[in-house]
């Protein structure tokens, strides 16, 4: 692992996320939105599914390191023919009022308990089992900490969006009505004589140009709120943003500490490692197949021809029997399942180390990311207010008519260009922040247990 984060050298502030970092943005609606989306997100109710599926797998492996016992009790009573042993027989409830000799009706009563074939798990198979079990669930919690990590994420980057077009729009409507204050200024000139018909042309076609951006920019405002329905686990319908601009909300700065101890902080480095778990106990389980396997099987109880006999001294039997069994040919079959395993383990650890890769890319990326954005945003700003600037002393001079049209065209298209080109970049500059915080893995921290995933 490296020593440091190649985007920084701040390696002594280790202020990881909190598990509420969203609430550093200082957003109500967007507090409301993933509070909505953690309840209710389809994703998350079939990650919270898998891991009971992977908990019941965990105790059907576990169940075969113990004995199973049943008990079963029973009564008989049977009428045999006169004719003859040959002669047909029935059972029947007993009858005081039956007939016959006392030799040809029989009646027995039985309580017996058993347990099936037990196998004694001398090297370790059926523990190995449940071990890779238990793995399989630590992976099945760590998946869920990794779709609620993605599902938040996603919450937020559609919550801003949405605002970045609210933005857009804003800033495409007010110059929309600047341009069209211009032209009416331009049309008035012309029936002055001060002013051509090129020059109202010209403006037209700007004030055309702004007007035709109005319904692009609501439309993809529309389907960022809609976009937000399925990450809430609601119908679009239902969904309504209050909030109005993305420059209100805070940008929490966040330290990325120590590369080293990112892998503790990533839900899906720690799925990666439980598959290798995993891995590993099935080879284990693999190899202990070549061994013999020794099984127990056994019951006991009581049996009697009468019902007050039945927990009598000499009622009582028992049986108990041992098997072993040692593999001797099986056309390679034990063989071909531990290359199986293995193969798997060696694809397993190149997903663990591709993980761990992706983590640091992933922090690197975001860090370079929101560092420039942040440049970018700075310069952007100083731009947008030399070119308003710019509109504003244009606009005076045309209507002294001291430029002309063209010269004002210009300067319009230039402020509508960078106040639009601002807004994106802030939201280049919110959306770079949330990659770090997942990243950053989101405030995840492993579980103590299983249980307390």
């Amino acid at each position: 692992m490296p020593a440091q984060f190649r985007a920084t050298a701040d390696n002594a502030t280790k202020a990881w996320p909190a598990e509420d970092w969203w609430r550093g943005f200082g957003s109500a609606e967007l507090d409301q939105l993933i509070a909505r989306a953690r309840a209710q997100n389809d994703d998350l109710v079939a990650a919270a599914a898998r891991i009971r599926q992977a908990d019941a797998a965990l105790r059907i492996a576990a169940a075969p390191l113990l004995p199973s016992f049943d008990m079963q009790g029973g009564g008989s009573y049977t009428r045999l023919s006169p004719g003859g042993s040959g002669g047909r027989s029935a059972s029947a409830s007993y009858s005081s009022g039956a007939s016959g000799s006392a030799n040809l009706n029989q009646q027995s009563y039985s309580l017996t308990g058993s347990f099936a074939s037990y196998e004694i798990d001398l090297w370790g198979r059926l523990r190995a089992n449940a071990q890779s079990a238990n793995a399989a669930l630590l992976a099945s919690r760590f998946d869920q900490g990794t779709v609620a990590l993605t599902v938040i994420t996603s919450v937020a980057n559609a919550y801003f969006q949405a605002l970045t077009y609210q933005d857009r729009l804003r800033s495409a409507q007010s110059n929309l009505r600047d341009s069209q204050d211009t032209l009416a200024a331009i049309t008035a000139r012309r029936g002055a004589g001060t002013a051509s018909d090129l020059d109202v042309a010209q403006q037209q076609t700007l004030v055309q140009t702004e007007q035709a951006n109005v319904p692009a920019l609501q439309s993809s405002y529309e389907q960022a709120v809609v976009a937000l329905g399925i990450l809430v686990g609601e119908p679009p319908e239902n969904l309504t943003i209050r909030g109005t601009t993305l420059t209100d909300l805070s940008l929490p700065p966040v330290s990325p500490g120590l590369p080293s101890d990112l892998l503790a902080r990533r839900p899906d480095v720690a799925y990666a490692e439980a598959g290798l778990v995993q891995a590993n106990a099935n080879i284990r389980a693999a190899r202990a197949a070549f061994f013999p396997t020794l099984s127990l099987t056994g019951n006991g109880g009581w049996q009697s021809t009468a019902l007050a006999l039945l927990t009598g001294p000499g009622a009582a039997f028992g049986t108990l029997s041992a098997s072993l069994v040692q593999p001797i040919f099986d056309n390679g079959l034990r063989r071909a399942e531990l290359d199986q395993t293995l193969g798997r383990q060696e694809e397993l650890v190149a997903d663990y180390r591709k993980s761990v890769l992706q983590a640091l890319t992933d922090v690197e990326t975001a860090l370079v990311g929101l560092h420039y954005a942040a440049d970018q945003e700075v310069l952007q700003r100083r731009a947008v207010d030399s070119a308003r600037r710019a509109a504003q002393i244009s606009r005076a001079q045309m209507l002294a008519g001291t430029i002309d049209v063209t010269t004002l065209l210009t300067t319009e298209s230039t402020l509508y260009n960078t106040e639009d080109t601002l807004a994106q970049v802030r939201l280049t500059r919110a959306l770079d922040l949330i990659s770090l915080y997942k990243a950053l893995g989101g405030g995840w921290v492993p579980p103590a247990s299983p249980g307390d995933a």
